[in-house]
């Protein structure tokens, strides 16, 4: 069978959802998100937290890959990366860009975009110290996205900066940075069977409150 077929043949949004109400949703945005999140905990789906960070490159051309959420506070919404890796670069080029969060079982999808900015040193060095010592190993060795150049090459450096954090478990990578989307648009999708899908848009207003729109599906 071709892909095409086969693929026409897989079911998706099979439901059952729950229905989305959108006349009684908060006014901020970021209640209605913990909400979802807390929902998403609640069903047992495997990494509530994961969501895809897109950018751009020097060229316009998009660049996307999946991150965990690192918090949500009045900055915005937090995720971490080292500068030196193709991510730092590109927000440090243009510090725009948008985060996706889909939890398939529950037929849901939120969609934030908005201004990116770095968060203090003492964020970042908390955050990097609290990662897993694998984990903190590797973004010493600050080679993210390298071309490897000979087998061994990455264990080699791993096990230099394993040795490095046992004789100095305070060392912090100062490329490490904590980043924060600040959101100027946020969009909630709720599935539906019958394909008439709910969806919210919240754009933020320049008095600093938030505008509401339902959208066609």
């Amino acid at each position: 069978m071709r892909l095409q077929a086969r693929l026409r043949q897989l079911k998706s949004l099979a439901g059952p959802f729950a229905p989305f109400d959108t006349a009684s949703a908060p006014g901020d945005p970021g209640a209605l998100f913990l909400t979802w999140l807390e929902d998403a905990i609640a069903a047992g789906i495997r990494e509530p937290h994961a969501m895809t960070l897109s950018t751009v490159d020097d060229d316009g051309r998009p660049d996307a890959r999946v991150l965990i959420l690192k918090n949500i506070d009045a900055n915005g919404w937090h995720f971490a990366s080292t500068k030196a890796g193709p991510k730092g670069r590109q927000l440090a080029r243009q510090p725009h860009a948008a985060l996706t969060f889909y939890w398939q079982p529950l037929g849901r999808q939120v969609r934030l975009r908005g201004p990116v900015a770095e968060l203090g040193r003492e964020v970042c060095e908390a955050d990097f110290r609290a990662r897993p010592p694998a984990a903190r190993a590797g973004a010493l060795a600050e080679r993210q996205s390298d071309v490897i150049a000979r087998d061994g090459e990455v264990e080699a450096a791993l096990a230099e900066q394993t040795l490095r954090l046992e004789r100095d478990p305070s060392l912090v990578s100062p490329a490490w940075t904590v980043y924060a989307l600040d959101p100027t648009e946020i969009e909630f999708w709720q599935a539906s069977t019958d394909r008439q899908h709910m969806r919210l848009r919240y754009r933020k207003t320049s008095a600093g409150g938030w505008s509401r729109d339902r959208l066609w599906p």
